[in-house]
């Protein structure tokens, strides 16, 4: 038995004698091991013991097996790294800059399960043959997204899409090279005059993070709910804010708590502005209902331009049912939405702003009508000829729509980090 075997399993039966939860006392883990490891120390050297070797790394190594996620902690440490997922044990990837990358690290059957059973130790959802998929988030706000079989052919298949705190204001994603000053200050504006902001963009597109960043404009006076399937909105700059995540059925199959009635509910509780993380489904109707009754707000969409994510606020709201029609959502899109916010990914990983439209609330036949405010030519995000809607709302919040949008000299390249 090796010096790292013996250091653990004397710290797992302290933990256990005292009744610590690794996953919420980390600190008290923490030291607890540094005082295992200096004492196991001492006495190695009377013999009779394994030498400990690097003692930094038996306690990083014990910690992360016993208070974190063991093989996969480091990879969770690395502020390079954006994504982790295993297809089977022997097959560990991870995401930097936007390229897949197979790790070294091995696993078991064992260990994987004992992993996704640590991440889920307190977030109260389960995964079964009944419940084969479960989402959920770590401690430090990652994603955590588990399949198992038999709807996966042999393996549990995990993904964990870390909370990466890159930025928390428009102005830093500008530093980024995500937007120009212009199109920052622009947003910054709309957003604080109570426009409705759509942001559309692909996978790992950077959605979340510029959603975070445009509340971060609301101003600090509102009360804010947000609705998502998993929490992942950070808005802790605002006093009154209550964050809402849908919640799985119970074994009994009652109890589920679905991204509508979390929109709902929101309607009830007296707020200045709602956020919905990602609409994908039906909620889309009660979201697009709220905005139209004039209670702001904001939602991410999966879709690639500005013109898909209009197209499809207006089909998402069919599926709540045949009494919902085309007659009925298309002009309440165009009735509703404000502002349409398309991000990009590139290969190399970097993430800008590709386009912002806004929509006229006008409707010629089924075609909503827009106007460019911002788009991308020659790879540089530019002013074109377009204003949104409602100048009235930034004269009233003190902001003057005209200096805005002036044209100014060119910025450098989008996407540039």
């Amino acid at each position: 038995m090796d010096a790292v075997t013996v250091v653990e399993d004397e710290v797992r039966e302290l933990v256990r004698r005292r009744g610590l939860d690794p996953v919420a006392e980390p600190g008290l883990v923490r030291s607890l091991v540094d005082q295992v490891v200096a004492d196991y120390g001492e006495r190695s050297l009377a013999g009779g013991l394994p030498r400990l070797g690097d003692a930094a790394g038996v306690s990083r190594s014990v910690f992360d097996a016993v208070a974190g996620f063991g093989p996969l902690q480091r990879y969770l440490d690395d502020p390079t790294v954006e994504e982790v997922w295993i297809n089977e044990p022997g097959r560990v990837f991870v995401a930097r800059h936007g390229r897949s990358e197979l790790t070294t690290t091995v696993l078991t059957e064992a260990q994987v399960r004992d992993l996704v059973e640590r991440m889920l130790k307190n977030s109260g959802r389960r995964l079964d043959l009944s419940s084969p998929f479960v989402d959920s988030a770590l401690p430090d706000g990652s994603r955590l997204h588990v399949v198992i079989p038999d709807v996966t052919r042999e393996s549990w298949a995990v993904n964990i899409r870390k909370f990466v705190v890159a930025a928390s204001s428009l102005d830093e994603l500008v530093g980024f090279g995500t937007l120009t000053p212009q199109c920052a200050q622009f947003l910054e504006a709309a957003v604080a005059s109570g426009l409705n902001v759509i942001v559309s963009g692909g996978t790992q597109a950077g959605k979340t993070t510029l959603l975070n960043c445009l509340a971060a404009a609301i101003p600090a006076s509102e009360r804010v709910i947000t609705c998502e399937e998993v929490f992942e909105l950070k808005l802790r700059h605002l006093a009154d804010w209550v964050p809402m995540q849908t919640r799985q059925a119970n074994l009994d199959g009652r109890g589920e708590i679905l991204l509508r009635r979390l929109v709902k509910e929101a309607l009830r509780m007296r707020p200045s502005r709602i956020i919905v993380g990602e609409v994908r489904q039906e909620e889309c109707l009660d979201l697009l209902i709220a905005l139209n009754s004039g209670i702001p707000g904001m939602c991410s969409v999966h879709a690639n331009s500005a013109r898909e994510a209009i197209t499809k606020l207006c089909t998402l709201p069919l599926l709540a049912g045949e009494n919902v029609t085309h007659a009925f959502v298309t002009p309440t899109v165009a009735g509703s939405v404000d502002l349409v916010v398309s991000m990009a990914l590139g290969s190399g990983g970097q993430r800008w702003v590709r386009e912002v439209v806004a929509v006229t609330s006008r409707v010629e036949g089924d075609v909503i009508e827009t106007a460019d405010v911002f788009v991308t030519r020659e790879g540089r995000l530019v002013r074109a000829d377009g204003y949104p809607p409602h100048p009235d709302r930034f004269e009233r919040a003190g902001h003057d729509l005209r200096a805005l949008l002036a044209p100014r000299r060119p910025a450098p390249p989008t996407g540039v980090r």
